[in-house]
């Protein structure tokens, strides 16, 4: 029996922008991602960057996996280095040490900066994921479900680092979650899928840094919570 996981997808994603994919489990989310990154190939239709096609992974494409993806044998310094050789940057030995000390600040974990994976919390191992991918100062940012197995205090936390993060370096970020809040409180926009499909795509207009105490009451907020 032939199963068609997306059809007729149509999505433009801007220079800067950050954009949620929000559904249910088994509506395609992780499967488009997939197609973005180059891990998944479309039978049919196109993929493009800054007006390329894409043919498969990419240097500028970095992922966020929901599983923390670090090599155990490197310490946390070592992860980030990894991420900021595979740049393509032709730094000085000073300035990747310059590099280094900036995301392992920026993701606060300047103490931990010589402990492995395995000695590491769930939330620092998804920081130094985090830092890994901007580490790589791809053109775009790809999360798939990367907090969905860290308790409610910490992945608070990594929502705004996150944020903060993009932001600040005016990363382009597509974002897949199946939790409305996380949604509201990091999109620009939000692009809802039921299965197979794109169903509605929403602006989130609510200035930045979000709390989730200013999230009720917003159009975004009512419009998913009436869905």
């Amino acid at each position: 029996r032939r199963f068609t996981a997306l059809e007729h997808i149509d999505l433009d994603i801007f220079s800067g922008e950050f954009v949620c994919i929000l559904g249910s489990s088994g509506c395609g989310k992780s499967t488009l991602l997939g197609l973005l990154n180059g891990l998944n190939k479309a039978k049919s239709g196109e993929i493009l960057l800054d007006g390329k096609k894409l043919k498969g992974p990419g240097p500028d494409r970095a992922v966020v996996f929901q599983q923390y993806s670090l090599f155990p044998w490197l310490t946390v310094k070592g992860n980030i280095l990894f991420g900021i050789r595979q740049s393509g940057k032709k730094y000085t030995k000073a300035e990747r040490e310059e590099k280094l000390q900036e995301y392992l600040k920026n993701v606060g974990l300047t103490g931990a900066a010589d402990q492995y994976p395995n000695q590491l919390s769930g939330g620092m191992k998804q920081r130094v994921a985090v830092a890994r991918a901007l580490a790589l100062e791809s053109e775009v940012l790809l999360f798939d479900e990367p907090f969905g197995a860290i308790d409610p205090k910490m992945r608070q936390e990594l929502q705004e680092l996150v944020s903060k993060l993009c932001t600040q370096e005016k990363r382009t970020a597509v974002f897949v979650t199946h939790d409305i809040d996380e949604a509201i409180l990091l999109a620009d926009r939000i692009v809802v899928m039921e299965p197979g499909k794109i169903s509605t795509v929403i602006h989130v207009d609510l200035p930045r840094p979000r709390t989730k105490k200013n999230l009720m009451g917003t159009a975004a907020y009512e419009q998913l919570y009436r869905k």
